[in-house]
């Protein structure tokens, strides 16, 4: 297969420089810095799974350089999803698939809106990785894994080829029976504790054990979970429980990509995480206060971070 990797930074380089490792065509799409360094040292990624160099990738800002692909990897930031699906729109021929690999739930709306709802495939990346340094991919925790599915939960032969390939690349695979249940089960956990690490610029080690960040995190869960039974989302009534068991276990060190951005003054998902927690309550009138402060909090830096404000 050939494929199409929209945005090389931590998700997407690694799970490209996997699929490019095993064999597979793939062109990366990536700017500033990192394409730089990609073109002039390649693409290494360290990683708890062993290490490993693309030499020579096909890296580009241009998607018009690659022409139609089988499968496109969408691994932007939420609020990049509309000029981006516009932009890849060389990359989409009468059978191309795009998976949305996005941590939040609207970028599959976003991206059917402007491609057609027909090739968008949804996506869970479960994988702590970031860019340490342009050309350089940071693996630090988790299995890394990509659960796939249809939206509308039917099996597909794109989703069963696409699957194939990802796991002859040495890509743990998991193929739910509804991949909405699951991108609203990773919104859930981004969104208990992503602002608030932002805020705090604390790591998950911390913030789960001090009484008070504890606290706040739970209440963020619970909201988030009302907001999804009014969105017509069904989870497991032990659905609360089982975040927080998978939040005892990560890394200690971990942070949110969303901390990371804000830490270091760049826009960030702040919009597309809790933000959009509060945007949805209000569609369907559930109060999320604790998400509201979040996102309030943070609101001036992402300002300041998109050149809005100046302090």
């Amino acid at each position: 297969m050939k494929i199409a990797v929209y945005g090389s930074g931590g998700v997407g380089g690694y799970f490209g420089g996997r699929v490019a490792r095993a064999g597979h065509e793939v062109a990366f799409i990536a700017r500033g810095a990192h394409l730089q360094a990609m073109r002039q040292q390649g693409l290494a990624v360290e990683s708890i799974k062993g290490d490993f160099t693309i030499t020579s990738p096909f890296v580009t800002d241009d998607p018009t350089e690659i022409g139609p692909v089988d499968a496109v990897l969408v691994c932007v930031k939420n609020w990049q999803v509309p000029e981006v699906a516009r932009a890849m729109k060389p990359l989409i021929g009468p059978e191309t698939c795009v998976v949305s690999l996005l941590n939040g739930v609207e970028a599959p709306d976003l991206l059917g809106e402007i491609l057609g709802k027909e090739r968008v495939l949804g996506g869970v990346a479960k994988i702590f990785s970031f860019i340490e340094r342009p050309g350089l991919i940071r693996h630090i925790g988790h299995e890394p894994t990509l659960m796939l599915g249809e939206l509308d939960g039917a099996p597909s032969r794109r989703l069963d080829a696409l699957a194939t390939m990802l796991t002859d690349a040495g890509i743990t695979i998991e193929l739910p029976d509804s991949i909405l249940l699951e991108i609203w089960r990773k919104f859930l956990f981004i969104t208990g504790w992503g602002g608030l690490g932002a805020i705090s610029r604390a790591p998950i080690g911390i913030l789960r054990e001090e009484p008070g960040t504890r606290a706040i995190i739970d209440a963020c869960l619970h909201e988030t979970v009302a907001v999804a039974a009014a969105a017509g989302i069904v989870f497991p009534q032990d659905i609360i429980s089982r975040t927080w068991e998978f939040t005892q276990a990560l890394e200690p060190s971990g942070t949110s990509s969303l901390q990371r951005d804000i830490t270091a003054g760049r826009p960030s998902e702040i919009d597309a995480w809790n933000g959009a927690v509060v945007r949805l309550g209000r569609r369907y009138g559930v109060a999320t206060p604790t998400h509201q402060l979040i996102t309030d909090a943070l609101l001036p830096l992402e300002r300041r971070a998109r050149g809005e404000l100046v302090f």
